[in-house]
């Protein structure tokens, strides 16, 4: 296993087959030794650009996901999870899952006003809106752009039901939003926790924040009485397996209120990268873990099918659901579920102050 720090996932930054764009090769100043330090290339700077959609809800009729309509601030993410299912989406943009996911970031500060308009339209029916289903609401950015708070004031001024999902602490600086809501029933937190271990976390997430800060979050988030459920999503065989029930404990006893899991998915070019980057960081077992991983998805690195891909199949993937289980019902973890209301919902107020 590593024992240095990564400052990236991403050990590669080939563009996508899919789309037939050509593999990039490194220009004249990255080969340039002057611009080097100790022989090595300089590290990435992260960019961000600005990104103007015209609309910011997207809707999903998926038949293994919870909710229909999600919202997602920024387009890429520096967190750079190896294993994030998001990073094939870079590609539509003619950018690399790889290092380009993780280092060429969009960020859409219309969003507030967009999400405004769009619960202002006729017909608008109202059901919690999701925040973390691509990436991370609270990735470093947001401490500057700040377009997350930007929506959630929208949504709290509506009285509009949210679910967030983050690997960040930096969502209790909103607090102040967030814990009214949850009084009324219109919001929940999800921390995602892979490992406990910090050697771990900073390779596999490597500029995520802590587990340590994860798990105070979860205790904060709780003392406010918002309620948190944490995230074991993905649990990578080999490597982070063994704490599932370490995981489940810590969450408790900071006061989370359930928990979920969720096997590793390797869909499209996160395959590949996730192959390279077992190779670099943990050699010893590589073989053993994409031998696991394909007993899971069928044979495959990847199963895209509805259901199953959420599941997994055969014998690991029952062990994981079984352990999961065992450990949820001993905490005390396998009983609530997200619940959130929408009958308080109220439209914005148009331009001359009426409800529409």
């Amino acid at each position: 296993m590593a024992k240095t720090r990564a400052t990236r996932g991403a050990t590669l930054n080939q563009d996508s087959a899919r789309f037939n764009l050509p593999e990039r090769e490194a220009d004249g100043d990255w080969l340039d030794d002057r611009f080097a330090v100790d022989g090595e290339a300089p590290p990435l700077r992260t960019t961000v650009t600005v990104e103007k959609p015209k609309t910011i809800l997207t809707r999903n009729n998926s038949p293994d996901i919870a909710f229909d309509r999600s919202v997602n601030p920024y387009r890429g993410c520096e967190h750079g999870c190896i294993y994030c299912f998001a990073r094939p989406s870079h590609a539509y943009h003619d950018l690399s899952p790889g290092l380009d996911f993780e280092t060429r970031l969009f960020a859409k500060p219309d969003a507030p006003a967009l999400l405004r308009a769009e619960l202002g339209k006729r017909g608008y029916v109202c059901k919690p809106i999701a925040f973390g289903t691509n990436t991370d609401p609270y990735q470093p950015i947001e401490a500057t752009w700040r377009i997350t708070r930007g929506c959630i004031d929208v949504l709290a001024a509506c009285n509009h039901p949210i679910t967030i999902t983050t690997k960040s602490d930096r969502v209790t600086r909103d607090i102040d939003l967030l814990a009214p809501m949850a009084a009324k029933g219109l919001a929940a937190v999800m921390l995602s926790v892979t490992s406990l271990d910090p050697r771990v976390a900073m390779t596999v997430e490597p500029r995520a924040p802590s587990p340590a800060k994860r798990i105070a979050a979860i205790r904060k988030l709780t003392d406010a009485g918002i309620p948190v459920f944490v995230s074991m999503a993905p649990v990578i065989p080999a490597v982070t397996d063994h704490e599932i029930e370490h995981i489940l404990e810590a969450a408790v006893n900071a006061g989370a209120r359930g928990a979920f899991f969720l096997p590793v998915r390797l869909p499209h070019e996160v395959a590949p990268l996730f192959r390279a980057w077992l190779e670099t960081h943990f050699p010893d077992r590589a073989g053993k873990v994409m031998a696991t991983i394909q007993s899971i998805r069928g044979g495959r690195d990847n199963d895209p099918n509805f259901h199953s891909r959420m599941r997994g199949q055969g014998p690991w993937a029952e062990l994981l659901r079984k352990r999961f289980h065992i450990a949820a019902k001993r905490f005390g973890l396998d009983g609530e579920r997200m619940k959130l209301r929408t009958d308080l919902f109220r439209p914005p107020a148009g331009p001359q102050g009426e409800l529409f």
